[in-house]
């Protein structure tokens, strides 16, 4: 399978939304829990704490969509620099080769977050 069919299996979505069969293994990438929701309800495989961005600069970020550029920027070189980020950056797309993976994220906004900023470098990464 080429790398393009690999990171064609890595998706994001809302765990607000509801959890389906199509999801496949879903993986939390936000560094605490989501507000009012379950671990029934959000139907979490894995919780990767260590690829989310670090408190200070989702502090900084706030989700004010006029920093996103600069969140993006900051964020993925945050992942480049931590070799953990890249030994779970492997098993996201050596599980993406025969499944689908769902990175599940807290967000309001779907456009300027993290699983986005994620997802992206994910599918842009060598393998």
């Amino acid at each position: 399978m080429s790398k393009s069919d690999t990171s064609a299996h890595i998706q994001i979505k809302r765990v607000y939304e509801e959890p389906l069969t199509e999801d496949g293994y879903r993986i939390l990438i936000d560094r605490i829990w989501p507000r009012g929701v379950s671990k029934e309800q959000a139907a979490i495989d894995e919780w990767m704490k260590e690829i989310t961005p670090s408190s200070e600069l989702r502090k900084w970020f706030g989700h004010r969509p006029e920093f996103f550029e600069a969140f993006a920027e900051k964020y993925v070189r945050e992942l480049e620099q931590k070799p953990r980020c890249w030994l779970l950056a492997d098993r996201i797309c050596e599980m993406a080769i025969d499944r689908t993976v769902t990175l599940v994220y807290a967000a309001k906004d779907p456009v300027h977050n993290h699983a986005n900023v994620l997802q992206n470098w994910l599918k842009s990464r060598p393998m």
